[in-house]
Protein backbone atom coordinates (compact mmCIF):
# COMPACT_ATOMS: atom_id res chain seq x y z
CA UNK A 1 0.00 0.00 0.00
CA UNK A 2 3.11 2.24 0.30
CA UNK A 3 2.50 2.96 -3.46
CA UNK A 4 -0.67 4.44 -3.29
CA UNK A 5 -1.59 8.46 -1.16
CA UNK A 6 -3.45 7.72 1.94
CA UNK A 7 -6.27 8.60 0.60
CA UNK A 8 -6.06 6.26 -1.83
CA UNK A 9 -5.02 3.11 0.47
CA UNK A 10 -7.87 3.92 2.44
CA UNK A 11 -10.52 3.46 -0.19
CA UNK A 12 -8.80 0.41 -1.42
CA UNK A 13 -8.76 -0.97 2.08
CA UNK A 14 -12.63 -0.11 3.10
CA UNK A 15 -13.90 -1.83 -0.19
CA UNK A 16 -11.74 -4.86 0.59
CA UNK A 17 -13.89 -5.11 3.87
CA UNK A 18 -16.72 -5.33 1.95
CA UNK A 19 -17.61 -9.49 1.01
CA UNK A 20 -16.33 -10.88 -2.05
CA UNK A 21 -14.01 -8.01 -2.85
CA UNK A 22 -10.75 -9.24 -2.82
CA UNK A 23 -7.58 -6.63 -3.02
CA UNK A 24 -7.35 -6.42 -6.83
CA UNK A 25 -11.32 -5.35 -7.06
CA UNK A 26 -10.94 -2.87 -4.19
CA UNK A 27 -7.99 -1.42 -5.99
CA UNK A 28 -10.06 -1.46 -9.39
CA UNK A 29 -13.07 -0.22 -7.57
CA UNK A 30 -11.16 2.47 -5.98
CA UNK A 31 -9.35 3.51 -9.06
CA UNK A 32 -13.06 3.90 -10.91
CA UNK A 33 -14.64 5.61 -8.33
CA UNK A 34 -11.96 8.46 -8.52
CA UNK A 35 -12.03 8.16 -12.27
CA UNK A 36 -16.02 9.19 -11.46
CA UNK A 37 -17.56 12.49 -12.45
CA UNK A 38 -17.70 14.29 -8.52
CA UNK A 39 -21.66 15.18 -9.04
CA UNK A 40 -21.48 10.64 -9.80
CA UNK A 41 -19.08 10.05 -6.81
CA UNK A 42 -21.20 12.20 -4.33
CA UNK A 43 -24.33 10.54 -5.60
CA UNK A 44 -22.54 7.12 -4.55
CA UNK A 45 -21.62 8.35 -1.02
CA UNK A 46 -25.14 10.20 -0.36
CA UNK A 47 -26.88 6.61 -1.85
CA UNK A 48 -24.50 5.09 1.41
CA UNK A 49 -24.92 7.41 3.83
CA UNK A 50 -28.59 8.03 3.32
CA UNK A 51 -29.37 4.01 3.57
CA UNK A 52 -26.98 3.72 6.55
CA UNK A 53 -29.14 6.38 8.36
CA UNK A 54 -32.77 5.68 6.94
CA UNK A 55 -32.90 1.61 6.75
CA UNK A 56 -33.81 0.08 9.75
CA UNK A 57 -34.91 -3.39 11.65
CA UNK A 58 -39.27 -3.42 11.03
CA UNK A 59 -40.58 -4.06 14.34
CA UNK A 60 -43.08 -7.37 13.29
CA UNK A 61 -40.79 -9.10 10.91
CA UNK A 62 -37.36 -7.76 11.71
CA UNK A 63 -37.03 -7.04 7.69
CA UNK A 64 -35.07 -3.78 6.40
CA UNK A 65 -37.07 -1.20 5.81
CA UNK A 66 -37.39 2.85 5.75
CA UNK A 67 -41.22 2.06 6.51
CA UNK A 68 -41.69 0.51 9.94
CA UNK A 69 -43.95 -1.91 9.70
CA UNK A 70 -42.27 -2.50 6.34
CA UNK A 71 -44.64 -3.46 2.91
CA UNK A 72 -44.96 -6.92 3.31
CA UNK A 73 -46.23 -6.93 6.98
CA UNK A 74 -48.99 -3.94 6.02
CA UNK A 75 -49.82 -6.28 2.95
CA UNK A 76 -53.56 -7.64 4.24
CA UNK A 77 -53.09 -9.87 1.41
CA UNK A 78 -51.00 -11.72 2.67
CA UNK A 79 -51.32 -15.08 4.62
CA UNK A 80 -51.15 -13.97 8.26
CA UNK A 81 -51.44 -17.81 9.48
CA UNK A 82 -47.69 -18.97 8.22
CA UNK A 83 -44.51 -16.97 8.67
CA UNK A 84 -41.09 -17.94 6.87
CA UNK A 85 -38.52 -17.71 8.64
CA UNK A 86 -35.00 -16.91 6.43
CA UNK A 87 -31.38 -16.18 7.81
CA UNK A 88 -31.21 -12.61 5.94
CA UNK A 89 -33.35 -10.20 3.91
CA UNK A 90 -31.75 -11.07 0.80
CA UNK A 91 -33.71 -14.42 1.34
CA UNK A 92 -36.84 -12.75 1.63
CA UNK A 93 -36.15 -11.13 -2.45
CA UNK A 94 -35.38 -15.06 -3.63
CA UNK A 95 -38.77 -16.24 -1.69
CA UNK A 96 -40.41 -13.50 -3.34
CA UNK A 97 -39.47 -13.88 -7.04
CA UNK A 98 -40.90 -17.50 -6.96
CA UNK A 99 -44.31 -15.80 -6.79
CA UNK A 100 -45.50 -18.91 -4.85
CA UNK A 101 -44.97 -17.95 -1.32
CA UNK A 102 -48.10 -15.63 -0.14
CA UNK A 103 -47.48 -15.56 3.76
CA UNK A 104 -45.42 -13.31 5.97
CA UNK A 105 -41.35 -13.45 6.54
CA UNK A 106 -39.59 -13.01 9.74
CA UNK A 107 -35.41 -12.23 9.43
CA UNK A 108 -32.86 -14.05 11.93
CA UNK A 109 -30.85 -11.66 10.71
CA UNK A 110 -27.86 -14.57 11.17
CA UNK A 111 -27.79 -18.55 12.11
CA UNK A 112 -26.42 -19.67 15.58
CA UNK A 113 -23.22 -20.80 15.14
CA UNK A 114 -20.83 -21.33 18.24
CA UNK A 115 -17.66 -21.53 16.40
CA UNK A 116 -18.30 -18.09 15.46
CA UNK A 117 -19.61 -17.04 18.82
CA UNK A 118 -23.33 -16.76 17.39
CA UNK A 119 -25.77 -17.49 19.76
CA UNK A 120 -29.76 -17.95 20.01
CA UNK A 121 -29.59 -14.45 21.74
CA UNK A 122 -27.56 -12.60 19.48
CA UNK A 123 -30.24 -13.63 15.95
CA UNK A 124 -33.66 -12.32 16.24
CA UNK A 125 -35.23 -15.85 17.91
CA UNK A 126 -36.89 -13.79 20.91
CA UNK A 127 -38.79 -11.77 18.42
CA UNK A 128 -40.20 -14.65 16.31
CA UNK A 129 -41.23 -16.43 19.46
CA UNK A 130 -43.60 -12.91 20.62
CA UNK A 131 -45.33 -13.50 17.37
CA UNK A 132 -46.33 -16.32 18.04
CA UNK A 133 -48.20 -15.77 21.14
CA UNK A 134 -51.72 -14.69 19.57
CA UNK A 135 -52.85 -17.74 18.12
CA UNK A 136 -52.93 -16.29 14.25
CA UNK A 137 -50.02 -18.62 13.22
CA UNK A 138 -50.63 -21.81 12.35
CA UNK A 139 -46.83 -22.62 10.47
CA UNK A 140 -43.59 -22.13 10.25
CA UNK A 141 -41.47 -22.61 7.34
CA UNK A 142 -37.93 -23.18 8.50
CA UNK A 143 -36.17 -21.65 5.55
CA UNK A 144 -32.53 -21.36 6.75
CA UNK A 145 -29.67 -22.61 3.91
CA UNK A 146 -28.80 -25.89 4.07
CA UNK A 147 -25.17 -25.48 5.84
CA UNK A 148 -24.68 -26.82 9.54
CA UNK A 149 -25.30 -24.08 10.79
CA UNK A 150 -28.70 -23.67 9.04
CA UNK A 151 -29.96 -27.29 9.84
CA UNK A 152 -28.42 -26.53 13.56
CA UNK A 153 -31.00 -23.23 13.64
CA UNK A 154 -33.65 -24.95 12.23
CA UNK A 155 -33.35 -27.88 14.72
CA UNK A 156 -33.40 -25.41 17.50
CA UNK A 157 -36.20 -23.47 16.08
CA UNK A 158 -38.23 -26.24 15.84
CA UNK A 159 -38.03 -27.34 19.38
CA UNK A 160 -38.54 -24.05 20.32
CA UNK A 161 -41.71 -23.98 18.10
CA UNK A 162 -43.67 -26.76 18.46
CA UNK A 163 -44.25 -27.60 21.60
CA UNK A 164 -46.33 -24.16 21.31
CA UNK A 165 -48.81 -25.93 19.14
CA UNK A 166 -47.27 -24.51 15.91
CA UNK A 167 -47.15 -27.18 12.94
CA UNK A 168 -43.25 -26.28 11.64
CA UNK A 169 -42.04 -27.64 8.37
CA UNK A 170 -38.93 -27.31 6.75
CA UNK A 171 -38.05 -26.09 2.93
CA UNK A 172 -37.19 -29.21 0.59
CA UNK A 173 -33.42 -29.64 -0.13
CA UNK A 174 -32.05 -31.86 -2.69
CA UNK A 175 -31.34 -31.90 -6.75
CA UNK A 176 -32.04 -28.45 -8.24
CA UNK A 177 -33.99 -28.64 -11.65
CA UNK A 178 -32.37 -29.70 -14.61
CA UNK A 179 -29.12 -30.90 -12.72
CA UNK A 180 -26.99 -33.88 -13.26
CA UNK A 181 -26.85 -36.44 -10.62
CA UNK A 182 -22.88 -37.14 -11.60
CA UNK A 183 -22.05 -33.87 -10.80
CA UNK A 184 -23.53 -33.26 -7.09
CA UNK A 185 -21.40 -34.06 -3.49
CA UNK A 186 -23.06 -36.62 -0.89
CA UNK A 187 -24.60 -34.55 1.27
CA UNK A 188 -26.90 -33.30 -2.01
CA UNK A 189 -27.66 -36.64 -2.85
CA UNK A 190 -28.67 -38.22 0.60
CA UNK A 191 -31.03 -34.71 1.11
CA UNK A 192 -32.65 -35.67 -2.52
CA UNK A 193 -33.48 -39.21 -1.44
CA UNK A 194 -34.21 -38.39 2.20
CA UNK A 195 -36.99 -35.61 0.96
CA UNK A 196 -37.82 -37.54 -1.89
CA UNK A 197 -42.28 -37.92 -2.31
CA UNK A 198 -44.21 -40.03 -4.02
CA UNK A 199 -45.37 -39.40 -7.64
Amino acid sequence: MDYYALPIANLIEQLSKLPGIGRKTAQRLAFYVLEMESLEADKLANAITNAKEKIRFCSVCCNLTDDDPCYLCKNDSRDKSIICVVEGAKDVIAMERTREYKGLYHILHGVISPMDNVGPNDIKVKELLNRLGDGEVKEIILATNPTVEGEATALYLSKLIKPLGVKVTRIAHGIPVGGDLEYFDEVTLSKAIENRREL
